[in-house]
């Protein structure tokens, strides 16, 4: 059972939406308004979340980050994280965490007990718009700007490291050799070869586990998308 949100999540500074104008209406205010009522009515932080993105980051690619494959794949990660290694964790961190979205369903979710999530990405635009989606989590979230290449993960103290963007890693083996022996991971990849932006995609799901080479597996599946197939790995390294 989610609590309920104060109304104050809901209300932000911008034209009021609750009676859009017909068909010149921005299409802005209409997502805006519309986010706002199912907001209202599921008591969601995750929704409200993204009506406040909608209001105060007019340039984030909020569609792109929450469209039905990108939910799909997440929803996939958080049920089967559960299913494999329990709801409970005092640390984890989201490599690639891009504006929140894993982070925030994690943090909605009721059979998790988390402790904290941090989100970690390169380009240092998506920290607020992380923030703004996740700022119902208070300081169980944080948003950082960072070079996965250059964490010392050691000193993070995470009990769970989250990659599912690792078709755009050139070196995998060579990042998870970063991580500290036994550290608890979840990773995600596919067989999108022609997306141009994916450098070292995979033709099946086991050799996604040859290329990752865990020490220990607690997971391995494929979920079958339209155009391609999204494969997991959940273990340690």
């Amino acid at each position: 059972m989610v609590a309920p949100l104060e109304a104050e999540a809901y209300n932000t500074e911008m034209t009021d939406a609750t009676q859009p104008g017909g068909a010149d209406a921005d299409w802005r205010d209409r997502a805006f308004d519309l986010t706002r009522g199912v907001a209202a009515y599921t008591q969601s932080p995750l929704v409200a979340g993204l009506a406040r993105i909608i209001a105060k980051h007019p340039d984030a690619n909020i569609s792109n980050a929450f469209n039905h494959k990108q939910v799909a794949s997440k929803i996939w990660a958080r049920d089967s994280l559960f299913a494999s290694l329990g709801g409970s964790f005092a640390h984890i961190v989201i490599l690639g965490g891009w504006y929140g979205v894993l982070a925030a369903m994690l943090l909605e979710d009721p059979r998790f007990a988390i402790g904290s999530v941090e989100s970690i990405d390169i380009d240092a635009s998506v920290g607020a718009v992380a923030g703004t989606l996740n700022r119902d989590a208070g300081d169980r979230f944080r948003a950082t700007t960072a070079d996965m290449y250059a964490i010392d993960y050691a000193a993070l103290g995470a009990d769970l490291i989250v990659n599912t963007s690792c078709e755009h890693i050139a070196d995998l083996r060579g990042w998870l050799g970063l991580l500290p022996k036994g550290a608890n991971v979840l990773l995600q990849s596919n067989d999108y070869f022609s997306e141009p932006t994916h450098i070292n995609c995979v033709g099946s799901v086991e050799a996604f586990e040859r290329l990752a080479g865990l020490a220990a597996l607690r997971f391995s599946g494929t979920l079958a998308m339209k155009k391609y197939n999204r494969f997991m790995l959940i273990g340690e390294v």
